[in-house]
């Protein structure tokens, strides 16, 4: 039986999960707590990260090395950067990239990426169609990440270099450390604020029904997840 590993920056994003979640089990390691169990059958380890790359990467690795994830899911809210994403849309990310890392670094250096595209798992990405086809507020695209909130006069560079749909401060931390890993990731994220609605303030008014839209949408993937591998 597969497990899956669930990672969310903020507390906020992972409370939506904990009630759905069947005898679980609390483990700590640095600093972070793991929350096991199952959800419908499917074997899952859940955890907030922390903000930011390098405390993802962290929760990452360790979901890896010590409960030995099978693939492991990003849930939680993203900010909108493409025009047709609205509030309480939910991106599912086909590639990830980091916006404030230079180009060459991961692709003249270790880990030689092919380019600067994490690309999400195949199987997974089947599976986030299926949802995609049924609901027109579930988008498949790129989302970047780097570790500051955009402003005005930073989105039309990023879009224009990127063309994301959504930007956050984890998503492509995570796909890294899958990447050298070798483990299928896939990232949804629900939307919390876009250039009309924009700043920190539209963050934390939108970030709880953001968190239980993402979550819901994570729950029907661990569904057909699971009936994929009946």
């Amino acid at each position: 039986m597969q497990k899956i590993g669930i990672i969310c920056a903020g507390d906020e994003e992972l409370k939506p999960f904990l009630s759905h979640i069947e005898n679980i089990v609390i483990t700590e390691k640095a600093m972070l707590k793991f929350y096991e169990g199952k959800i419908g059958g499917v074997s899952i380890i859940a955890l907030y990260s922390g903000v930011c790359k390098v405390n993802a990467a962290i929760a990452t690795q360790i979901l890896i090395d010590t409960y030995c994830v099978d693939s492991i899911i990003n849930a939680g809210t993203a900010g909108g950067m493409d025009k047709k994403i609205n509030l309480f849309d939910t991106v599912v990310s086909t590639q990830a990239a980091y916006y404030d890392v230079d180009d060459g670094i991961l692709t003249e250096f270790h880990p030689w990426m092919p380019t600067v595209y994490f690309d999400a798992d195949e199987e997974l990405l089947n599976i986030a169609k299926i949802i995609s086809d049924k609901n027109k507020k579930v988008h498949l695209g790129r989302m970047v990440t780097g570790e500051k909130f955009i402003e005005d006069n930073k989105r039309d560079s990023i879009n224009r270099k990127y063309l994301p749909l959504s930007v956050d401060m984890e998503t492509a931390s995570i796909a890294h450390v899958c990447y050298v890993n070798m483990i299928p990731f896939i990232s949804i994220r629900s939307i919390t604020d876009t250039a009309t609605h924009s700043g920190i303030e539209s963050f934390e008014k939108n970030c709880e029904k953001a968190s239980v839209i993402s979550k819901d949408i994570v729950l029907d993937f661990l569904k057909l997840l699971s009936d994929s591998h009946d």
